[in-house]
């Protein structure tokens, strides 16, 4: 059995206006989120500094940006 993708914490980087964000993780590496993956989490917007966690899918495609735990 596969383990399941551990959850990634990061603090935002850019909100763009198409609704994607850049993130930077902790371990000092940017990711772009796409806007279908902020919208998973429930953001209407997100600010430069603020906490947050990737959630991955099996494949390594970031599927929701959620509330930092």
């Amino acid at each position: 059995m596969a383990e399941a993708p551990r959850p990634e914490q990061a603090t935002v980087s850019a909100h763009h206006p198409d609704g994607s964000a850049t993130v930077l993780r902790d371990d000092g590496v940017l990711v772009e989120v796409p806007a279908r993956a902020v919208a998973a989490g429930g953001w209407r917007s997100l600010r430069p500094g603020q906490r947050v966690t990737l959630e991955r899918a099996e494949g390594g495609r970031v599927d929701a940006l959620r509330p930092p735990v």
